[in-house]
């Protein structure tokens, strides 16, 4: 009986044990009071704070336009390992990724009947090239990606296949969710109903602009590809217009484009060593290609500005932070994310080491929201963040899920924690893939807001008590995110 006492003993022991076990690891994520303080003075320094400004001035003017694989995509890679040292990053790499070369050389086209004028227009990532000399060809319009998705192949073979649909400012730039899937898609459906090549109105919203958005296109086997190309919104409205006469109307096509090989680029990695946990990181970045009219002002190397900065604040404290800064200039993500997932790929083992992250791809314009996907327990740290933030004009949206900005999407997906940090993104797609992606379109004081959270946020999350829920597949229900 004695011996049957003491084993109940040592099992309710046992039991209690593991129920202290269970709640000791179930404990919310925290962050301290000290760490809060310390955030609130990054935040007011990075307000007063110029250089996410001279970063980004620095990249455009240095550099300038980076189409991935072009002529600038060595000198970027250069100028950002240089860049990082200079601000004192105390780990700087480099992490090759490969992927297609495709190369822009010129572009042209015109209407030929019923009224001869010349066309505005930019061939589409991954586009093949016409012919020499071009190709003539008869037009046929669709109103929506709908109404091409459901055509006759009979209507579409041998013709050139235009898409029209309209864009509308919003400071969540919610229609590009309109124009985006008809670029990407648009091409790949006209190809598979034997159109001769694809024109689109911009995805844009700058109704009054004569200048052409380019952007990517779904084509990933060149011999699936066929000429793709976006007009200006005025251009599209003018061929509308002479389309609406009721007479056949045809219109040469010559662009010289293409897929030429492959390419070896790399994301350039600057780290902020944690002191206490160096091997636990927090992600942050932005891409550092860009498209090659403009020079990649807002698209992105604000983003790339922003997260190098707030770095760079971070590493002047007195002491460095517990866990790793790690900021990424992403490659190539405008033609299909491959920096990210080339990112996500080589990291997914350590995805649990991934603290909380998320990457700046929508301009300059102040953040103005912000949204999270992190275990339940960890919600309240991610309100604290949200009080320091919300002085300088970020609402948190707890219904919300965050989804780690574009290339750390795909980390996201592997199962990293993540927020969103909406910009005001009224304007963005004014310029958005544009020869206007200049820097004038960045605003000093905008910008530095976008620092003092991208530091704030940051450093908070790798100063807390606990940890964001990251771990392979831990929100793969999450969705896209917001």
């Amino acid at each position: 009986m004695r011996h049957l006492r003491l084993s109940l003993l040592a099992a309710s022991l046992l039991a209690t044990g593991m129920v202290s076990a269970a709640n000791a690891a179930d404990k919310g994520t925290v962050i301290s009071q000290q760490a809060v303080q310390t955030a609130e003075q990054l935040r007011d320094k990075a307000m007063a704070d110029n250089t996410g400004y001279k970063i980004v001035e620095s990249l455009t003017t240095e550099v300038g336009a980076r189409l991935a694989g072009g002529p600038n995509d060595q000198r970027a890679r250069d100028w950002a390992i240089a860049k990082f040292k200079a601000l004192g990053f105390d780990k700087v790499y480099v992490e090759p990724v490969t992927y297609p070369l495709w190369e822009r050389r010129s572009e042209h086209a015109e209407i030929v009947a019923p009224f001869p004028q010349p066309l505005a227009l930019l061939a589409l990532g991954y586009s093949a090239g016409t012919p020499k000399g071009g190709i003539t060809a008869e037009v046929v319009k669709f109103d929506g990606l709908a109404a091409l998705k459901a055509a006759d192949p009979a209507t579409v073979k041998g013709k050139i296949v235009f898409v029209t649909f309209h864009m509308q400012r919003a400071k969540d730039g919610r229609d590009y969710g309109i124009g985006s899937p008809v670029r990407v898609q648009g091409p790949v459906i006209a190809s598979a109903k034997g159109a001769a090549g694809f024109l689109l109105r911009s995805a844009g919203t700058d109704a009054n602009s004569r200048t052409p958005h380019t952007g990517v296109t779904g084509f990933r086997d060149p011999k699936d590809a066929i000429p793709a190309a976006a007009l200006s919104n005025p251009d599209a409205d003018q061929l509308e217009r002479v389309l609406a006469y009721g007479k056949p109307v045809s219109i040469k096509l010559d662009l010289d484009c293409g897929v030429s090989g492959s390419y070896t680029g790399a994301n350039v990695i600057g780290e902020i060593t944690g002191k206490k946990y160096p091997d636990q990181v927090i992600a942050i970045g932005g891409h550092l290609d860009s498209w090659d009219p403009g020079t990649g002002a807002i698209d992105d190397g604000a983003g790339v500005a922003i997260a190098m900065a707030a770095g760079k604040l971070i590493g002047d404290l007195p002491q460095r932070p517990d866990r790793t800064i790690r900021v990424i200039a992403f490659a190539n993500e405008e033609m299909g994310l491959w920096g990210g997932r080339g990112y996500a790929d080589q990291h997914a083992a350590d995805v649990g080491k991934h603290q909380l992250g998320t990457e700046s791809d929508f301009g300059a314009g102040k953040v103005w929201r912000m949204t999270a996907s992190v275990k339940p327990s960890a919600r309240a740290a991610i309100e604290q963040i949200a009080k320091v933030l919300a002085p300088i004009g970020v609402a948190y949206d707890a219904k919300r899920r965050g989804g780690g900005g574009s290339d750390l999407s795909q980390m996201h997906a592997k199962g990293m924690a993540a927020l969103t940090l909406t910009q005001d993104g009224t304007d963005y797609f004014d310029y958005h893939h544009t020869a206007n992606d200049t820097l004038d379109k960045v605003h000093p004081k905008e910008l530095a807001q976008n620092v003092a959270v991208y530091a704030a946020f940051s450093y908070m999350a790798a100063q807390a008590d606990g940890d964001f829920g990251s771990a392979p597949d831990a929100f793969k229900n999450d969705g896209a995110g917001d």
